[in-house]
């Protein structure tokens, strides 16, 4: 297998586990990005301001802050949880678990064989008995501005890994990346600003949760602008200030910039020429896999792919969840037998769904699992939703003064079962997966009447929405 991120990790333990022998090469630190540039250092970044902000929230505890963040102390405490890029823990992990960890870059040669260039430059071929997996994740996207590739921008890798708070921090993007790193170096006392190309933020999602966001970051300082393009950037040499040009004329200057704008697969360099001709050397391009992780356009089904290269959502979880389906794939047909993989199309009839939520983790926090209302109505669906402020529970009053949330709800009228829910608002991202057990269980409205949360509770927003719908 090629890289031991997440997915890397799960995947190695179960086949182990499941009575296969497995080497693991990696270029980078066992963990991936998830735990040191991505997942675990942004959510450590945001937390000391969530927990400010939850405090703040509250007349009696409100009067015990008497201070901002400590940024020092929010950088350590981040720096702990990754342990400054250190993977010692996480290798010694995998070793454990029964895999091979074999350090280098790693390049398909043919059939079932990978060359593994090592960091001192020397090469050996490995070759594999029943398949090769890739999951070596994904990497930034530098979109085309000018001058962009002699600022040392920062990407989401500098955004969570920086040492210091920049004084002023520019981020171009409106996507998860860009929200979740506004909110935590605001929090930490840099002034910043959101460039954004489009009209609103998390564009593929419900209107509500962008809309909410861009009030909570408007909320804590944060300049944001819509429908603006950056055009070109320069970092002076002397003073090191960035100054970025947009095309309605405006120059901002800043300390940083952070260009935040998506991630792409990084398939480069792997040798998929090899083996899929007419494939380029430097492809950026995902691939297309069965539900068994298997990718389909290479003859004599050996070549797997997982995570984020799979051209599925770029999500941790779900690399961690495909993981697991392709070790047991690969173990039933080591032993002879079919495999059964995951129901990738999970919006048909009468089938087992597969869904994983999205989190934000700004302030407000933002969450949503399966189908937008325009993507449910597209498909095809008879759609109904359900809407309610979540303000308006009795169990969101008490736990913060002036709570401030939203919930919508997506449902299949026909068959009565939830195609998707978004949540707005404290908890949101603790709430979401409610919704994911619903959609995955097709657990029909009127029965999920009979699941009563408990009061004072912000749960009880099932039990308002469900109301709303008409129960």
């Amino acid at each position: 297998m090629i890289g031991a991120g997440p997915g890397g990790e799960v995947l190695a333990d179960r086949a182990v586990r499941a009575g296969l022998s497995v080497a693991v090469i990696e270029d980078g630190a066992v963990g991936g990005a998830c735990s040191y540039t991505a997942c675990v250092p942004s959510k450590a970044l945001l937390r000391p301001g969530a927990a400010l902000a939850a405090a703040r929230a509250v007349d009696g505890a409100r009067q015990a802050v008497t201070g901002p963040a400590d940024a020092a102390a929010a950088l350590a405490r981040r720096d702990r949880f990754t342990g400054r890029g250190d993977d010692a823990g996480q290798a010694a992990w995998l070793t454990a678990a029964g895999a091979t960890l074999v350090r280098g870059r790693g390049r398909i040669e043919g059939v079932r064989r990978v060359r593994v260039t090592a960091p001192d430059g020397t090469t050996r071929t490995l070759s594999a008995g029943q398949a090769v997996v890739l999951a070596t994740g994904s990497e930034p996207v530098l979109p085309d501005i000018d001058g962009l590739d002699s600022v040392d921008v920062w990407t989401s890798e500098q955004a969570t890994t920086a040492d210091a708070v920049p004084a002023r921090l520019v981020v171009i993007g409106g996507g998860v990346v860009a929200c979740e790193a506004a909110t935590a170096w605001r929090s930490l006392g840099a002034e910043v600003t959101v460039l954004v190309r489009g009209r609103a933020l998390l564009a593929d999602w419900e209107p509500c949760a962008g809309e909410e966001i861009a009030r909570g970051l408007t909320g804590l300082g944060i300049g944001m602008r819509f429908g603006v393009t950056a055009l070109s950037a320069v970092r002076d040499a002397d003073t090191g200030e960035v100054s970025v040009e947009t095309d309605d004329g405006a120059v901002l200057r800043c300390d940083e910039l952070l260009v935040a704008v998506g991630r792409r697969p990084r398939t480069t360099g792997l040798g998929l020429e090899n083996v899929l001709p007419g494939t380029p050397a430097n492809t950026t391009e995902g691939l297309t896999v069965d539900d068994t992780g298997r990718v389909t356009s290479v003859p004599g089904g050996w070549l797997y792919a997982i995570g984020d290269v799979s051209g599925h959502a770029q999500l941790t979880h779900l690399a961690k969840y495909q993981a697991r389906a392709c070790a047991a794939a690969l173990a039933e047909r080591a032993a002879g037998r079919a495999a059964a993989g995951i129901p990738w199309q999970p919006w048909s009839a009468n089938a087992v769904r597969t869904a994983a939520a999205q989190a934000v983790f700004t302030l407000p926090e933002a969450a949503s699992v399966g189908l937008t209302e325009r993507a449910a109505r597209e498909a095809g669906f008879t759609v109904r939703t359900a809407e309610y402020r979540i303000d308006d529970v009795a169990g969101a009053a008490l736990h913060a003064d002036g709570f401030r949330g939203h919930a919508k709800l997506v449902v299949d009228a026909d068959r009565h079962i939830v195609l998707g829910c978004t949540l707005t608002g404290p908890m949101a991202t603790e709430l979401i997966h409610t919704a994911t057990v619903a959609i995955v269980g097709e657990i029909p409205l009127d029965r999920l009447w009979h699941a009563v949360p408990a009061f004072p509770t912000v749960g009880e927003i099932w039990l308002r929405l469900l109301e709303a719908y008409g129960l």
